[in-house]
């Protein structure tokens, strides 16, 4: 069946669908139906089942043959540090960390918030408290712990699983003293928590309160999987949103362990026992959906990573990984391709590496600009895949289908709706806008199994954040359009769209356009105020390394350029050089708090941002144009 069949089958029938999808996990009670709408708008799946997710992800891979295959590859180049393991060495890590928990009164629907780096440690804690039933909330290690804080009186964990320390480039990261700094802020007090020790900075445990991790364990019994509804939560991931207080999404267990098991295939077209490699962290979404569950529910070798793509030791590091562990699919952000392109821009340092064994290369987390996908496609002569999803949805929504069929590529677009989602393009009013047209991105509802079905506590701020704009559809706050063929271009987020004149203009079409000058590295476009036209379009520009040319010719040709390819009606005059852009730790372009600081407003510091003093950097290179005067 090519992609068209297995489309209309699933819209023809969503239940028998999701039911036959639900046949490749394994049940201690098989659902009995897929869907359960008596609660609607809001919906959920598998309710009726009972599944471990744990079992999913070792323990039936273990009594089904793959006891001895590698299930982890930790690969630190920062730390020059290699380790594997085995389904059954982690089965029997899992099963006895769990039983350290239990042991501490941890049971089934206690939280445990897990506030580490990228050690195998993080992926034991996180299957641990998904054995006995603990629903986990991994922070991403070294938040402020004003932002940690937040979470621990949201989430109020029964324990909290840390390092002693993180690492980056050049510096260690002391997580214990940001960790104490939270207990101490926060109104909820965990009852107890566990530290990981790393030898490049242990930390002071407070007796009483704090344990070590090996000590946690001695003198304690495994623990076995704990059955729990399809409904039950397998985790909260807080939203990585650069305002207001942080959304708990929850992950129904269920839907997340069907989900994530057939986009292994479908989607990212790998085999068990393939290695896949998604780099990113275990703090964000993908790390939870593509370094954690999703390989290892399917049968994969998956890889926790702790370094950079570039200066751990240079912008080759990701051939490396390719080449040396045998990597076949491989999932990663825009941004750390375009840093990978900046510091290497004809890709010689591939040519040390034999990367034969990649198949295909996937995109996501940042709108991947044409020239970024083009250089990836010369520099490692495989397919290049854009793909869309959020951490609300969990899993890609949008893609070409690689593993059902491989779709004509159109660059600029993640392809097409996959089964699940009935997307579609609104106006303000909610009227369907003709093709190619620009309009707000929505998902008639329900949403898929494994989507969220409701914030942590909130369900009434779930509503009003997605449910109450375009009643009937989940609203993405992304902005876009569908082509003549049904291929979705995700142009920016709603809030992203400007308004010059009269004319509504996505910042992220005048992106693609400078990012197709030879001198630039990577680029953002956003709308500041003007008195006569309302918003005019302002561009960051980061240049190749190496790059001598006077900025102002730069600047002059991109402007030429806009007006080349989008027309006057962009009214694109005002571009800036910088060294970098201000973005979370995740790869994301704070786009709106640069909007408050050329408007001269009050911001707040953003809790993800990655180095604060880039936003100074942002300010000083503004005030020349006019901006930045508050």
């Amino acid at each position: 069946m090519g992609y068209e069949d297995v489309y209309r089958a699933w819209q023809a029938d969503p239940e028998t669908f999701w039911m036959d999808a639900a046949k490749a996990i394994d049940w201690v009670e098989m659902p009995s139906r897929a869907l359960d709408d008596s609660n609607a708008p809001l919906y959920e799946w598998f309710t009726d089942g009972k599944v471990n997710a744990c079992y999913n992800a070792l323990d039936r891979h273990v009594e089904n043959g793959r006891a001895g295959q590698v299930a982890v590859i930790y690969d630190s180049p920062i730390t020059g540090t290699k380790a594997k393991f085995t389904y059954a060495e982690m089965r029997d890590k899992v099963a006895l960390f769990a039983g350290a928990l239990a042991a501490r009164g941890v049971t089934k629907g206690d939280r445990v918030i897990i506030y580490m780096p990228m050690v195998p440690e993080a992926l034991v804690a996180m299957l641990a408290c998904a054995r006995i039933g603990a629903v986990h909330s991994v922070v991403f290690g070294g938040f402020a712990a004003n932002e940690l804080a937040v979470r621990i009186d949201d989430a109020t964990p029964k324990a909290i699983i840390a390092a002693s320390c993180g690492l980056e480039p050049g510096r260690v990261v002391d997580y214990k003293p940001l960790l104490d700094g939270a207990i101490e802020l926060a109104r909820h007090k965990p009852e107890f928590c566990v530290i990981l020790q790393r030898e490049q900075k242990p930390a002071a445990l407070i007796e009483g309160r704090d344990v070590a991790w090996d000590a946690a364990q001695e003198g304690v019994a495994p623990a076995d999987c704990v059955p729990v509804e399809g409904s039950h939560p397998a985790y909260i991931l807080y939203t990585s949103g650069t305002t207001g207080a942080p959304k708990g999404v929850v992950r129904p267990t269920g839907g997340h362990l069907v989900a994530l098991n057939w986009t292994m295939k479908n989607v990212y077209n790998v085999d068990p026992g393939d290695v896949f490699w998604a780099a990113s962290d275990v703090g964000w979404v993908v790390g939870h959906s593509y370094i954690c569950y999703g390989p290892l529910i399917h049968g994969n070798t998956t890889i926790v990573f702790e370094g950079k793509p570039v200066g751990t030791p240079d912008a080759g590091t990701f051939w490396r990984v390719i080449s040396e562990h045998n990597v076949r699919s491989f999932f990663t952000a825009p941004t750390a391709f375009r840093a990978i392109k900046r510091d290497d821009p004809k890709g010689e340092l591939i040519k040390d590496y034999d990367i034969s064994c990649l198949n295909i290369l996937y995109l996501a987390g940042e709108r991947a600009d044409p020239d970024t996908i083009h250089w990836a496609q010369r520099t490692l002569g495989v397919p290049v895949i854009d793909h869309w999803w959020q951490t609300e949805i969990g899993y890609p929504a949008v893609c070409n289908p690689v593993g059902i069929e491989l779709l004509p590529v159109k660059v600029g677009s993640p392809s097409v709706a996959l089964p699940g989602f009935d997307i579609r393009v609104l106006d303000e009013a909610g009227k369907e806008m003709p093709r190619g047209e620009l309009g707000a991105i929505v998902i008639k509802l329900p949403l898929p199994p494994g989507t969220l079905p409701t914030l942590w506590n909130a369900e009434a701020r779930f509503r009003k954040s997605y449910l109450t704009t375009f009643p009937g559809y989940y609203e993405t706050g992304d902005a876009g359009m569908i082509d003549e063929d049904g291929y979705l271009y995700i142009m920016a987020r709603t809030d992203d769209v400007i308004n010059v004149a009269g004319h509504r203009l996505s910042t992220g079409a005048m992106e693609e356009v400078l990012a197709s000058h030879e001198d630039v590295a990577e680029c953002a476009v956003i709308g500041v105020g003007d008195e006569l036209k309302g918003q005019l379009p302002l561009g960051f520009l980061c240049l190749n390394r190496g790059c001598n040319r006077p900025h102002d010719e730069i600047v002059k040709e991109v402007i030429k350029l806009v007006r080349d390819k989008i027309g006057p009606v962009a009214a694109f005059k005002l571009a800036v050089v910088v060294d970098r852009l201000p973005k979370t730790r995740s790869g994301k372009i704070l786009r709106g708090t640069m909007v408050k600081i050329a408007d001269g407003q009050d911001y707040k510091m953003p809790a993800t941002i990655d180095d604060p003093a880039i936003l100074d950097e942002i300010r000083l290179a503004l005030q020349p144009l006019g901006y930045a005067k508050g």
